[in-house]
């Protein structure tokens, strides 16, 4: 699997982010399963709210942002959860993406709440993964209670550990799975043109 890469898009932008923490636990697990990684953090790059007159050349970070996850064998997506929806930042880099960047590309989800469990979130990612005719793996990553799930930077808990860790190895293993023929949502989406 040396060849597999896997890109983690954080869609969380504060210092002490559990997402992005997270996120590194599946990526160390992908890389232990023979694959490169690369962690991609909103934080670095700069993305002006989406504007469809606008092409990604000129939108700051776009153009490079799609090309990292364009060049990704598999992607993690991970955010933190706000009003029961995943966050805008990842929404916004979402946004600058298409067809081109997801379709036939195998997706991992991962979500983290302060609160109940996201499942929200997670499902309002899978429906634009679906949008896009990514193929989303089954298993995901959810950590509720997030203030209390990690301390001094690892899980308390070795079960929720070993769900992220499961995720980063899903992503290697299903990275060059063939997906399934295009959903409906996938026919129905015209705003996925490239831009």
């Amino acid at each position: 699997m040396t060849d597999v890469h896997i890109a983690a898009v954080c869609g969380s932008l504060r210092d002490a982010s559990t997402t992005r923490l997270a996120l590194e636990v599946a990526l160390e697990a992908a890389e232990r399963a023979g694959a490169s990684t690369e962690l991609l953090d909103l934080r670095a790059f700069e993305l002006p709210i989406f504007d469809a007159d606008r092409d990604r050349e000129d939108a700051g970070d776009a153009a490079e942002l799609t090309a990292r996850i364009r060049d990704a064998d598999a992607i993690i997506l991970g955010s933190p959860v706000y009003h029961g929806s995943y966050a805008s930042p990842l929404k916004t880099a979402l946004d600058y993406c298409g067809f081109d960047e997801f379709e036939e590309t195998t997706v991992g989800l991962l979500a983290v709440s302060g609160g109940a469990f996201p499942v929200t979130a997670l499902e309002h990612m899978r429906s634009v993964c679906r949008a896009l005719n990514a193929w989303v793996i089954p298993h995901e990553a959810a950590i509720a209670n997030s203030h209390s799930a990690l301390e001094d930077g690892a899980f308390v808990d070795p079960k929720l550990e070993d769900r992220v860790v499961t995720l980063g190895r899903r992503a290697v293993q299903y990275a060059t799975i063939e997906p399934d023929p295009a959903s409906f949502e996938s026919d129905q989406n015209v705003g996925a043109e490239e831009k």
